[in-house]
């Protein structure tokens, strides 16, 4: 009998909340259910076909084969620096201030490999996107969680944030090395200004911490708010970087393309680790992505129409329903409160349940952990019939439960 060895840092990772949702989901689809699913942010739309079409042609060029540059080929890195330069005003140097990334989630998580030290502290918002939280945990740091509140116009509420920020700076040891912020925020779809960033600013020069700042929804913006950029902020390139994804603006979650931006010693950490564990994405996956950013950005404005629309044809769906939602500002969610009749069934249940006998899916808050519960992600992926038909579906199962 082989005496099994143990794998301590794996075990430091929860079962992750959203799994069992899936198996229900995989078991009543393998039964014949036709389930209509808001659970996961994957865009439903196609990639622009501009940008297919120069995938298309590159992949065809046999140089295009090889190995590829784990930081980006320099193409790219100057794609995105000229894409900051024209959304945000601000200029960044391709070879020191730029690294292109598999998706900003593996550029985040390469970067905290890269620049945390076991037992550092890092604030991150709560409720968090999981890997904004584990990322650190992998690595042997330790998390504070920072609970958010917003308004009514899903607004932070800036001094409650900035109160409690201070205060875990001043009770925390060691003391706060990172803090990571994400507006439009996921999973509460909050938002910020620029006046935000330049309090923040400010504190991590005086306090000394760097701040991580994660703005993949920057496009998807209704209603006239714009997404702000950290880098807008004077200063800001001493203490801080920034990540973006072309997953959801461009249609790309399966080309895995995204980008961390900003100060140049994080920016050389993360290169440095990427070329010891990466090639890089396909040269023509590069090419491509940077066609995406130098392009017309027609499909951009298309692609958050479209999920404006979702949202308000999904907002009066499930008002009719008698569910009442608050309206994002941004982002490709809705943060939904349960309705207080089931309440007491905390979101898991609550999701199981409208899952099993309403055939929708949505993900439970608690996955985003302790300060999620009592609501639920819907991911505005559905059209319009779907979004119709599962609100009907809800309306039954309201109507029926007792």
């Amino acid at each position: 009998m082989f005496d099994e060895i143990e794998f301590d840092k794996i075990k430091r990772l929860p079962k992750y909340v959203f799994a069992s949702i899936n198996e229900i989901k995989l078991k009543m689809r393998q039964g014949g259910e036709d389930i209509i699913d808001f659970s996961m942010g994957n865009p439903s739309g196609a990639t622009p076909q501009r940008i297919i079409d120069k995938l298309c042609e590159s992949v065809k060029k046999s140089k295009n084969h090889g190995y590829s540059a784990s930081k980006g080929i320099y193409k790219l890195r100057l794609a995105i620096s000229k894409w900051y330069e024209r959304k945000y005003g601000v200029r960044f140097d391709p070879d020191v201030e730029v690294c292109a990334t598999m998706g900003s989630k593996e550029g985040y998580v390469h970067l905290i490999q890269a620049i945390t030290n076991p037992g550092d502290n890092a604030i991150v918002c709560a409720p968090a996107y999981p890997i904004h939280y584990y990322a650190f945990i992998l690595n042997g740091a330790n998390v504070i969680n920072l609970p958010i509140k917003w308004d009514n116009n899903m607004k932070l509420d800036y001094e409650s944030y900035f109160i409690d920020l201070k205060k875990s700076i001043k009770s925390a040891f060691p003391k706060p090395k990172f803090v990571v912020v994400n507006f439009p925020h996921n999973p509460t779809t909050t938002i910020v200004n620029k006046d935000f960033y330049e309090r923040l600013v400010e504190l991590a020069k005086k306090e000394r911490f760097y701040i991580i700042s994660d703005i993949a929804y920057a496009e998807l913006c209704f209603g006239g708010y714009k997404t702000p950029s950290i880098f807008e902020v004077d200063g800001a390139k001493d203490v801080a970087v920034e990540t973006y994804t072309l997953s959801k603006s461009y249609n790309m979650a399966g080309w895995r393309v995204g980008f961390v931006v900003g100060n140049k010693k994080m920016i050389e950490a993360l290169q440095k680790i990427k070329s010891w564990i990466d090639y890089g994405m396909h040269t023509s996956t590069q090419v491509a992505a940077t066609i995406a950013l130098d392009g017309t950005q027609d499909c951009v404005e298309e692609i958050k129409n479209q999920y404006e629309h979702r949202m308000r044809v999904l907002i009066d769906s499930f008002s009719n329903a008698g569910w009442e939602l608050q309206m994002p500002q941004a982002s490709m969610f809705i943060w939904a409160k349960i309705p207080q009749r089931f309440e007491h069934l905390g979101s898991l249940d609550f999701c199981t349940q409208i899952l099993q006998k309403a055939n929708v899916a949505f993900s439970p808050g608690i996955g985003f952990g302790d300060s999620g519960e009592g609501y639920v992600r819907i991911a505005l992926i559905e059209n319009d019939k779907r979004i119709r038909q599962a609100a009907k579906n809800i309306k039954n199962f309201f109507k029926n439960y007792s």
